[in-house]
């Protein structure tokens, strides 16, 4: 899969969780670690955790793998790396306390589906 592909099942297999206000940002020219950032919320720390889960599941099921997760234990920010794409899937308030959409604003939205509460 290339990573646009990757990133289109990252948000379908993020909203079938109802994960929430999805952005998929193209960082590949500003950050040289990876091509995309998926940013999405969840409601509480079951349901970030659930999200993270089932994105690994899907990509898992398409032969991508996971190179790297942080911060599942806690559940309010996990990280996915996936080598060329990398997720956060956030509690709300984590989201705006880090504000990565502030930090990368300079970079191309690719995605960004509307804000529906899980």
């Amino acid at each position: 899969m290339n990573p646009r592909e990757i990133v289109d099942l990252v948000i379908e297999a993020a909203q079938e969780k109802k994960g929430y206000d999805i952005l998929a940002l193209e960082v590949g020219k500003l950050l040289p670690l990876c091509d995309y950032f998926v940013i999405l919320s969840g409601n509480n720390p079951i349901q970030v955790k659930a999200i993270a889960e089932h994105i690994e599941e899907r990509l898992a099921k398409q032969g991508v793998n996971l190179l790297h997760r942080e911060g599942f234990q806690e559940g309010r920010w996990v990280l996915l790396d996936f080598g060329d794409v990398v997720v956060h899937v956030f509690l709300e308030e984590e989201r705006e306390f880090y504000g990565l959409e502030r930090l990368w604003r300079d970079a191309p939205v690719l995605r960004k589906e509307a804000a529906q509460l899980g």
